[in-house]
């Protein structure tokens, strides 16, 4: 695997800080990404997807990278694992899902969806942590091994390192399943339910029933 961290980090972004937060600060990170050239990603991809949701939002969930259905809207998770997704927020979480804010580490598809490679996520790192910095979500879901490793910092299999609460600059970030992988694996989904009952007490919003 990729040894964690990998070396050397990308360079830092300057102007979102300048842009603040919120709205304002992510419109800041998109101008700056410009279209995007940092990675060999850039050949093969139709649009960049940046990510959408609230930019005040106090849950953020990260995803891995775009699938060919991202790629063809321009928006993340919009395809199986993207219903799956909405359903684990609207009918699991009771919260709709333009309230929350939905990206992934890798913004650009990679090639007949194979996994992102180190200096792929390097090369998007630093649009991510701007991201995250602009919105200051209360929680942060890291979806699947890639946004768990590189969001925690390790390189511990997420069967072992889901459910395990870590944090990233001081914000708890809660590692669990990818909705792909629910799909594949059904009864993983009542792993990830345990997850969400704890993301939902870290928002103060306990499930009362």
């Amino acid at each position: 695997g990729v040894p964690w961290p990998p070396e050397g980090h990308g360079e830092s972004v300057s102007t979102p800080e300048a842009g603040g937060g919120g709205e304002a600060g992510l419109r800041a990170i998109r101008e700056e990404m410009g279209d995007c050239q940092r990675c060999g990603l850039a050949a093969g991809r139709k649009t960049i997807v940046f990510g959408q949701g609230n930019p005040r939002a106090e849950l953020m969930f990260v995803g891995e990278a775009p699938g060919a259905d991202e790629d063809e809207q321009g928006l993340a998770f919009v395809g199986r694992a993207g219903k799956l997704l909405t359903d684990i927020i609207e009918k699991g979480l009771r919260m709709k899902r333009e309230d929350v804010f939905i990206g992934n580490v890798v913004k650009c598809r990679p090639p007949q969806n194979r996994n992102p490679e180190a200096d792929e996520i390097m090369a998007c790192q630093p649009f991510l942590e701007a991201q995250i910095r602009a919105i200051q979500p209360k929680v942060l879901v890291a979806l699947g091994k890639f946004s768990a490793h590189w969001l925690l910092k390790t390189a511990v299999p997420i069967t072992r390192l889901r459910g395990q609460l870590g944090e990233w600059e001081g914000i708890p970030a809660m590692p669990t399943y990818h909705p792909a992988y629910l799909l594949r694996n059904p009864r993983a989904k009542k792993d990830l339910w345990e997850d969400m009952k704890v993301v939902l007490e870290l928002l103060g919003r306990p499930l009362t029933d």
